[in-house]
């Protein structure tokens, strides 16, 4: 079976954006508290930022800060002038509502496109810029010069960052579409000719879910492993974990600043 190089793809698209004007406004994260994996995440944005030569500060917050209180920080820093996007890393702790904090980033700042205004102009299609995850799918989809159009695609995992605008997006393009939750029935997969998964269970898919010659684009990072299982799949294409979807998401992250920060 082949596996797609996430890292490849994602040069390809850091070369693109070499070629395009650098946006002179600065690329402001938010980082509440130390979850590792947000720490790894934030490296490998860092590093992109010194390739492209782009102004990246990362804005470090105690874990015990208040709704209200980060609210206020982001909305600070958002307002700057000179700030040409935010992105508030996720997962924040738990007390913390993620999506009244990021609601404050403007529109043309939004480079993940979360708060409820950009998410309403991607649903009706009018946001300058695509969720970097719809982004990643997109791109792979190029690669492998897939028909999108006449496949069954199977969207596992409903969440925000993932499955839900993955398969918002997805709606008008394809000829079936299964929305499977964690817990639901994966016989439905069988019926699949493309999988993407974004659960964040290591394994949770096994090749014998799937029909033969199935895509599977994997957003699961969970100990370093994806949702999928690949260790028996014979025919097909799949995504790895690491080395799959993630340098790509980081890449579609500094296309989509770039974007928002091109001169009208």
């Amino acid at each position: 079976m082949t596996a797609i190089n996430g890292k490849e793809i994602a040069a390809g698209i850091i070369e693109r954006l070499k070629l395009m004007p650098k946006p002179t406004k600065f690329f402001g994260i938010i980082l509440v508290g130390n979850d590792q994996s947000s720490v790894s995440f934030i490296k490998q944005k860092e590093k992109t930022a010194k390739e492209l030569g782009v102004d990246f500060r990362i804005y470090k917050f105690p874990p015990e800060m208040k709704n209200d209180e980060l609210r206020d920080e982001v909305r600070k820093l958002a307002e700057h002038t000179t700030c040409g996007g935010v992105v508030v890393q996720l997962p924040l702790p738990e007390h913390l509502n993620s999506q009244y904090v990021i609601n404050v980033i403007p529109r043309e700042k939004d480079v993940d496109v979360l708060g409820e205004r950009s998410l309403g102009a991607f649903y009706a299609g009018r946001n300058p810029v695509l969720p970097p995850a719809v982004g990643v799918v997109e791109e792979i989809l190029k690669t492998q010069n897939y028909d999108l159009k006449n496949s069954s695609v199977a969207v596992v995992g409903l969440g925000p960052l993932v499955g839900k605008p993955i398969s918002m997006w997805l709606v008008k393009k394809v000829a079936g579409l299964f929305l499977v939750h964690r817990g639901s029935d994966f016989s439905e997969l069988k019926k699949a000719d493309l999988v993407i998964t974004g659960v964040g269970s290591a394994g949770l898919i096994k090749p014998g879910m799937l029909k033969l010659g199935t895509g599977v684009i994997d957003f699961g990072y969970d100990n370093n492993k994806g949702d999928l299982d690949s260790t028996d799949m014979e025919t097909g294409w799949h995504t790895p974990t690491p080395g799959g979807t993630g340098p790509i998401l980081v890449a579609k992250v500094f296309e989509n600043f770039y974007k928002l920060n091109e001169e009208k």
